[in-house]
């Protein structure tokens, strides 16, 4: 147990960005398995209602992935490669 001030003020502060960092990897996690939830639909019946599911699921992947870059949950090459395995998939599906 800490026993100064600055002490317990970094477990608060660790334990404060800890829930933070947890919510966006947890919900990035999340919709990437939507995504790929949503992608195989898409493959199996190429409906215009399926491909807004997944433009509407990876857009907002890319906005979350952005805004954890940027309140550092993510590192900045982390983040880019996230985004580019998400839209290498989204294209192989399309040639396919």
């Amino acid at each position: 147990m800490a026993n100064n001030k600055s002490a317990k003020k970094r477990i608060k502060i660790n334990k404060r960005n800890y829930l933070k960092n947890r919510f966006y990897k947890s919900s990035v996690k999340t919709l990437t398995k939507i995504f790929f939830k949503n992608l195989n639909n898409y493959k199996i019946s190429k409906t215009s209602k399926n491909l807004r599911e997944v433009e509407k699921i990876i857009g907002l992947l890319n906005s979350l992935i952005d805004k954890g870059t940027m309140k550092n949950v993510f590192h900045k090459n982390t983040a880019l490669r996230k985004k580019s395995k998400l839209i290498e998939y989204l294209r192989l599906s399309f040639l396919n």
